[in-house]
């Protein structure tokens, strides 16, 4: 894809990308580290064992996530660069311009993200 069709992406890229940075920065009150801030939430002694470990799990899971959309982000703005975006790292095959619009970071075509989605599922 060239860099005139690229653009458009770039920008939504870098624009998701500050969204989320910002967020994220937000989320954990400033400066501290998911981490810090997870620490603060359990040191609540009136808080059950099950309540914290809940909350723990689902403050960890929530960066988990976090990272692998900014990685994700970041990786198609490598692409971009790179003047691979668009297609498949997979198979090498044109992503559809729909799945870009809809996930502007999708990095496999729709039977690649199938068949990566099946082997995740088998092994889980």
């Amino acid at each position: 894809m060239n860099q005139p069709l690229t653009a458009p992406f770039k920008q939504r890229l870098l624009s998701q990308r500050q969204a989320l940075l910002k967020l994220m920065t937000e989320q954990r009150g400033g400066r501290l580290s998911r981490a810090e801030v997870a620490a603060d939430h359990f040191e609540h002694p009136e808080d059950s064992r099950a309540q914290t470990n809940t909350a723990r799990d689902l403050e960890f899971a929530i960066g988990e996530h976090e990272t692998a959309e900014l990685n994700s982000i970041d990786s198609a703005l490598q692409r971009i660069e790179a003047g691979t975006y668009g297609l498949c790292i997979d198979c090498e095959a044109d992503i559809p311009l729909a799945r870009l619009h809809a996930a502007p970071e999708a990095a496999r075509c729709l039977a690649c993200q199938d068949q990566l989605e099946h082997r995740q599922a088998e092994r889980a």
